[in-house]
């Protein structure tokens, strides 16, 4: 059975603090690890006052520093926002401190809208066209240093840390197969090209000294509960994040309710991104899981959950691992 692993935005619930978050986080974090999980990601978004994760490598050094095994690391950074050699410092710094544990995902949109874009980065000019070049030159900074070589990420250099790429369109598919870099596709809020993307990727990899083969991962939308009728109602939480943001309205996370209060035509399209989720019990989501791996042919699972109260958040990651126990064991 493939590996599950967390994608985490560090949730900040209404009427909580982001230091609540990163204490939910952390604890997630270390039940993930004792449950089996293979790796924990967190993901850069900016001027969201419902996720707490902007500085992602600062959040990625939190939870490596208080756990033991698990692989962390950010899915995604996103690149456009940051000077390549900031980011293989960053990493490197992380590389070193928890040697063995660090993951790089990088994604080459902004996470944010374009003032707040703008904001980060005081010019907005080729930034995402230059995502190809800015990927390549960071594979520099983390390979061994050559002669004459000027610029050196310290530390960083000859690390080799982990790259991924992200995506929820053909571009960053196309160019993980081009660069023969393992790929995470974000189905859990853009499924519409999965599996165009994962077909490809597969297609057209090129095998490279980071990666003989392809590695593709599927990003899934986890609400388990012990019925199916709390499972749905946790659910409502994420369904009210996507109608609020798609409104220009972004918060923080919404405790989970009876009724949504949204038109026919918001529903709708809330239920077209959020295609890509698995909701119910242990059995509904067991089924769910292996029809996901089954359509996609994924390498591994990217799980994420953004429910309201913590112990229900803690039981959902812990019924997917059981189910995924479940699974190898041929139950």
């Amino acid at each position: 059975m493939i590996p599950f692993s967390v994608l985490d935005l560090s949730p900040i619930n209404v009427g909580a603090t982001a230091a609540q978050a990163f204490k939910n986080t952390l604890d997630l974090a270390q039940h993930a690890e004792k449950w089996g999980y293979q790796r924990y990601w967190l993901a850069e978004h900016h001027n969201m006052t419902g996720i707490a994760s902007a500085a992602t490598s600062v959040v990625i050094g939190h939870v490596a520093g208080g756990t033991q095994t698990i692989r962390v690391g950010s899915g995604g950074v996103m690149l456009p926002n940051h000077a390549p050699l900031v980011i293989a410092e960053q990493f490197g710094t992380l590389a070193s401190l928890y040697p063995g544990r660090i993951d790089l995902g990088l994604g080459r949109a902004p996470g944010t809208d374009q003032t707040t874009a703008r904001a980060l980065r005081r010019d907005l000019q080729g930034s995402a066209d230059s995502f190809p070049d800015d990927v390549v030159e960071l594979q520099r900074y983390f390979a061994e240093p050559v002669a004459g070589q000027r610029v050196r990420a310290v530390p960083g250099a000859g690390l080799q840390v982990p790259i991924w790429l992200l995506g929820s369109s053909l571009f960053s598919a196309q160019l993980a197969a081009a660069l023969g870099l393992p790929f995470a596709f974000a189905s859990h809020f853009a499924p519409d090209h999965m599996l165009t993307a994962l077909r490809l990727y597969r297609a057209q990899f090129r095998p490279s000294a980071a990666l003989d083969k392809p590695y593709a991962m599927v990003g899934v939308n986890l609400f388990a509960a012990d019925t199916n009728e709390e499972a749905r109602l946790l659910f409502t939480s994420l369904q009210q994040q996507f109608i609020n943001l798609r409104r220009g309205t972004p918060g923080q996370l919404q405790p989970p309710v009876e009724r949504l209060e949204a038109a026919e035509m918001e529903l709708t399209n809330v239920a077209h991104s959020l295609a890509c989720s698995v909701i119910g019990d242990p059995d509904t989501v067991r089924e769910g899981l292996l029809s996901v791996i089954e359509q996609t042919g994924a390498d591994e699972l990217m799980l994420t959950a953004q429910i309201f109260d913590h112990s229900a958040r803690l039981r959902s990651f812990e019924i997917a691992a059981q189910v995924r126990e479940g699974m190898v064991g041929g139950v």
